[in-house]
């Protein structure tokens, strides 16, 4: 495993660190130019690349944030028993499964201004019908891809969640519900601190995969239009592969992967001071199969 991890994990790692000092061109990869921390310093007083990190801490936070409201609401019906539960909870799961690149197609075409039947929808429910795309509007293009996105993710936590609400005491939700406990108390009581480490582990999860997910924000944008959806790992293609500056394409990925680790930091620090770090470690979501 060791030795795994340092081929495969720790060369290439040091080897972008050291890119991301040198300035390299695509096409002349090995012919690097030490410039020491030139390339950060571009980047930190370029207004774009701030605009970059605010659109990318934009994009995370909304995505997880929908994703566990949605997953939790999602998960909590179909943990209540009714018939054709077992359909209903393969259904749901249909948006996760489905190829990034066969829902930007479908989302390309639902955007569109005059085909797509965003628009169409819109006009008869009673609101104003756009003819421009939602995905060459600058104000609208990120909300349209949030929307994408949460739509294909929030399945995923929904799974996640419910797997970790089978593992919750029958015995003490009867028990609360006995004392007189109202629905909304015996999930504040009994229900959300058991499920709490695995909704803060879902968390961490969504929240790397938001910083790297690069698939279906550029077959939907390529980062447009102007740059509103351009995110970290839409801006190091660009840097890498448009631009061809090799230099600068490995510093945007360390200036993300710095991110990914000082997020991974605090879920650990948050999970350490709640108390949570041993019951993760000892038992992973839906391990207790009801």
């Amino acid at each position: 495993m060791a030795l795994y991890l340092l081929l495969f994990q720790g060369y290439p790692l040091v080897q972008e660190l050291y890119l991301s000092f040198t300035s390299t061109a695509l096409l002349t990869p090995d012919q690097h130019v030490f410039v020491g921390l030139q390339n950060y310093i571009d980047l930190v007083t370029q207004e774009d690349f701030r605009q970059v990190l605010l659109i990318t801490a934009i994009y995370t936070v909304v995505c997880v944030v929908a994703a566990i409201a949605l997953g939790l609401g999602a998960a909590l019906l179909l943990d209540a028993p009714f018939r054709g539960r077992g359909l209903a909870r393969a259904l749901v799961t249909i948006p996760w499964a489905a190829p990034p690149v066969a829902v930007a197609l479908i989302f390309v075409w639902i955007y569109n201004g005059q085909y797509g039947i965003f628009n169409h929808l819109l006009g008869a429910l009673g609101g104003s019908a756009r003819l421009e795309s939602w995905l060459d509007s600058p104000a609208l293009a990120l909300p349209a891809v949030l929307l994408t996105t949460i739509w294909q993710i929030f399945p995923f936590a929904a799974v996640v969640i419910l797997a970790a609400l089978q593992g919750v005491s029958s015995e003490l939700r009867e028990a609360a519900v006995i004392d007189g406990a109202h629905r909304l108390s015996v999930f504040r009581a009994v229900v959300w601190p058991s499920i709490q480490p695995s909704v803060a582990l879902l968390a961490l999860f969504l929240s790397i995969w938001s910083l790297r997910r690069f698939d279906l924000i550029w077959l939907m944008t390529q980062g447009g239009p102007i740059g509103s959806t351009n995110t970290l790992v839409i801006e190091l293609y660009r840097r890498a592969f448009v631009y061809r500056d090799l230099g600068q394409g490995a510093a945007v990925g360390m200036v993300g992967l710095s991110i990914a680790l000082l997020i991974t930091v605090v879920y650990f620090r948050h999970m350490q001071r709640a108390g949570h770090g041993k019951t993760v470690a000892r038992r992973a979501p839906g391990e207790r199969q009801r």
